[in-house]
């Protein structure tokens, strides 16, 4: 399971508040992982691309620093932001595509959690 120690904002919220819906929520994406021929690589690719498609800042966030830590290159998440174009609108995969770089071109710790706890860049 995730470690929960780790885990940002609201979804630390909801571990800690509510650790066996936590439990079951992993338990779950453990499951979906497991039911496919997907290898890991392409199956975070994939995860990058739903929260690119979810509108979800965070999720893309965390998607992404998960890929980079597991050797995805940020020419290959920038392609994923790309290939949102068509489906998502340009507007979209251009934000998209700023979320990437919030780790590839600004440096490993990407953009402040929370008001107050900038970085510098």
């Amino acid at each position: 399971m995730a470690d929960q120690e780790n885990l940002p904002g609201a979804a630390g919220i909801v571990a800690e508040e509510f650790p066996e819906v936590w439990e079951a929520f992993t338990r779950l994406g453990e499951a979906c992982s497991d039911a496919g021929p997907l290898d890991d690589r392409t199956k975070r690719l994939v995860k990058v691309a739903l929260a690119m498609g979810a509108w979800s800042v965070g999720g893309t966030h965390s998607h992404v620093r998960r890929a980079l830590a597991e050797g995805a290159t940020a020419e290959e998440l920038e392609h994923v932001a790309l290939l949102c174009v068509p489906t998502l609108g340009f507007p979209h995969a251009v934000a998209a595509l700023t979320w990437v770089r919030d780790y590839t071109r600004g440096g490993d710790e990407g953009p402040p959690r929370r008001p107050g706890e900038g970085h510098t860049r």
